[in-house]
């Protein structure tokens, strides 16, 4: 019998059942995951500063390689091998680019707030932020897509849109929003074989698209935990004077469409904005503007050191300016450059060290700090060597 020969049917009475059901049926055919329960209220509000935890992990950027996002997570004793949270209390600090040079981004930001859930369970955390690569997207910039992952997001908009219409037979729901509205079916100067898979990604991904407005309204675009400040590519004290929540609450309302249009805010855009700097990356740390890290830091309260990615250090985590600016991009995407997995480690006990994948290290996976080295971080190596990419 039909919801509209049975009003008074389960359609009509628990209808937020049946669209959970759907929900959870379009997560699990995209992502192989069943996220549990969401302990977190809606519309929250978007916290930019934290107390210093007992245990705090960061890790750089991730770019589609869901294996080696494992691993990382793995070495810091997060997860065990069926990827459930084993950290407890431990704050976890993933400092963006989680989207393009892979082909499994949806499956990390699946994978991230699984853990998300089971952290906050446990009496932990775990923050993502922002990266070049997350604005790039969400302004339909792909030049960075690879093959794998538009037809990721196409299979997700298949599964997307079937959940849709599963709910259309359901009288006491209200018809869903169609994805793909207003996305041409055809671009110029792009191949006709990649159009499906591109106009997916814009639905998913443009201010206000359901993977946009579910998981990357929840990403910080800089957070201070305890003595440390955590941005993607670095902040100068213009941003910092700007106003750290004042840059959180308008990116988060620019991705869910609230303001902005198509293009993010002016500070998240150029060379010199918060997502794309690179002034505290260079290879050399002589070439580092370590007078403008200082600058910025002394604008922020309480706060020793600066914590980034975006720029790949190719001979591992490392700090420059007396440890006051910390890269932690390692490339481990095979997409970069294949990297083996490295996570930072800060605990309120016995300070910074590095938990490394090396081999080299597989006795003691631990690097400590090097208070006499004049490049400060490093794994027992000589000064780093950086490799740059272009975004």
């Amino acid at each position: 019998m039909s919801s509209r020969e049975n009003p008074s049917g389960i359609c009509k009475d628990i209808p937020n059942l049946i669209s959970s059901f759907v929900d959870t049926f379009v997560d699990y055919s995209v992502s192989g995951i069943f996220l549990p329960h969401d302990p977190s209220p809606q519309n929250e509000i978007l916290q930019t500063r934290f107390d210093k935890p007992e245990r705090l992990v960061a890790v750089g950027d991730l770019h589609g390689d869901l294996d080696k996002s494992r691993e990382a997570f793995k070495i810091a004793g997060l997860i065990d091998s069926l990827d459930r949270w084993t950290g407890g209390s431990t704050m976890v600090v993933q400092v963006g680019d989680v989207l393009d040079r892979g082909g499994e981004e949806l499956k990390i930001l699946y994978f991230l707030e699984k853990l998300k859930r089971e952290a906050e369970r446990a009496g932990g955390k775990v923050l993502t932020m922002n990266g070049n690569h997350e604005i790039m997207n969400i302004e339909g910039d792909f030049r960075y897509v690879t093959k794998k992952g538009l037809e990721e997001f196409q299979v997700w908009a298949d599964w997307y849109c079937l959940g849709n219409k599963m709910k259309t037979l359901c009288s006491g729901l209200d018809k869903p929003k169609d994805p793909y509205e207003g996305i041409p079916m055809s671009f110029p100067r792009i191949r006709a074989d990649c159009f499906d898979g591109i106009r997916a990604r814009i639905a998913a991904l443009r201010p206000e698209g359901p993977i946009a407005k579910r998981f990357l309204t929840k990403n910080q675009t800089v957070a201070v935990v305890g003595d440390s400040v955590f941005v993607h590519g670095g902040l100068l004290a213009e941003h910092i004077e700007y106003g750290l929540e004042r840059i959180n609450e308008e990116v988060r309302g620019w991705i869910n469409g609230l303001k902005g249009g198509r293009y993010a805010p002016v500070y998240c855009r150029g060379g010199n904005s918060v997502v794309w700097l690179r002034k505290f990356s260079e290879e050399m740390a002589h070439k580092c503007d370590c007078a403008a890290l200082e600058h910025a830091l002394s604008t922020i309260p309480g706060v020793k050191r600066m914590i980034m990615g975006h720029t790949i250090q190719d001979a591992g985590i490392n700090g420059v300016c007396n440890d006051k600016a910390i890269r932690i991009d390692v490339g481990m995407s095979k997409g970069c450059a294949d990297g083996l997995p490295e996570v930072l480690e800060i605990r309120r006990d016995s300070g910074v060290r590095i938990l490394t994948s090396n081999p080299l290290y597989k006795e003691n996976p631990y690097s400590h700090l090097a208070p006499d080295s004049k490049t400060g971080l490093g794994l027992l190596v000589p000064v780093p060597k950086q490799v740059e990419v272009k975004a």
